[in-house]
């Protein structure tokens, strides 16, 4: 075989490589980070599965919920009841102990309004240090579309063994950390996950949502990319290719940390997960988001619309 020919034996190889290696890294982030009801019906009874609902609507859970699902209040277990904080390690802990949750755990989430506060959860396990927490492709709107079985029982476990170790601190921003990115001081891609209307500036909050900022608009700099663009109708998520082309389109490709926000978080969280979990990218949730951003004192924002004060 000449140099010549072993050369473009080598860089052939390098091409195959480079195009098979997202393929399985895409496999792999799908089967580590998601689970279809299937999968998910096939081991309600393994002992290594725990599921557990996160949802928004008050009393869904006692209506019916996945056989042997715990319930897991998101603005009680999931946050600090006296600061404005999530739920502290020692609470958490005690939290997941209590849920029958140990070190190997395999957890799965999920919740109504396509999987928000269960995706927040996942953000809190994930922040924790938990190794193993996926979310329920479709969330509860699809187990139910299904026609699957629902139970009123509250299951009891044994306490779990997890304890807390590293936290993992790079998946949270704080206002400081976003206004670095917006003076420059830091580098750092702003996605706000909110819809084009709140976004622009046009309204404070989702319809029927009450307001809670004095301003609206967003924070400058920020790429508007509405949450409803990861998934399908049905709920489910796009494929990662979707994704991936979807956020490339945007100038979104993974080279640079991201910081996701909303209103509040929970949107926001949804999007972490895609754009972390997903497709591997470098990301952190401003859980602060615009409640905090958009009440702050000294601090700038885009307001297309002009809005000053209760939509006027």
């Amino acid at each position: 075989m000449t140099v010549r020919i072993r050369i473009i034996a080598v860089l052939l190889l390098l091409v195959a490589t480079m195009v098979a290696v997202p393929f399985i890294n895409a496999q792999d982030a799908v089967e580590s980070s998601i689970v279809s009801a299937d999968w998910l019906a096939e081991n309600l009874d393994n002992p290594q599965v725990r599921v557990i609902e996160v949802s928004v609507i008050p009393g869904v859970y006692e209506r019916g919920h996945i056989p042997g699902a715990v319930n897991f209040v998101w603005h009680t277990d999931f946050v600090d009841t006296v600061y404005r904080d999530i739920v502290s390690a020692d609470n958490f802990q005690a939290l997941v102990q209590a849920a029958g949750i140990n070190q190997d755990t395999t957890v799965v989430l999920y919740g109504d309004n396509n999987n928000w506060f269960a995706a927040w959860g996942a953000w809190i396990f994930n922040l924790y240090g938990f190794e193993d927490v996926r979310l329920l492709d479709g969330g509860r709107v699809k187990w139910e579309a299904d026609g699957r079985e629902l139970s009123t029982s509250v299951p009891t476990f044994e306490t779990g063994n997890f304890t807390i170790g590293d936290i993992n601190a790079d998946l949270r921003s704080f206002k400081a950390d976003v206004l670095s990115i917006v003076e420059g001081e830091n580098a750092g891609t702003l996605i706000d996950i909110r819809s084009a209307a709140e976004f622009n500036g046009e309204i404070f909050a989702p319809e029927g949502i009450q307001e809670l900022s004095i301003r609206a608009g967003h924070i400058p700099g920020a790429i508007n990319v509405p949450w409803g663009q990861n998934v399908r109708e049905d709920g489910t998520f796009k494929s990662v290719e979707e994704l991936r082309e979807l956020y490339a389109g945007l100038g979104i490709d993974g080279t640079g940390p991201i910081v996701t926000y909303c209103r509040i978080g929970e949107r926001a969280a949804l999007t972490w997960f895609v754009l972390r979990e997903l497709l591997g990218y470098e990301v952190a949730v401003y859980d602060g988001s615009w409640t905090e951003w958009g009440n702050s004192v000294g601090v700038p924002i885009e307001n297309p619309a002009g809005t000053v004060w209760g939509g006027r």
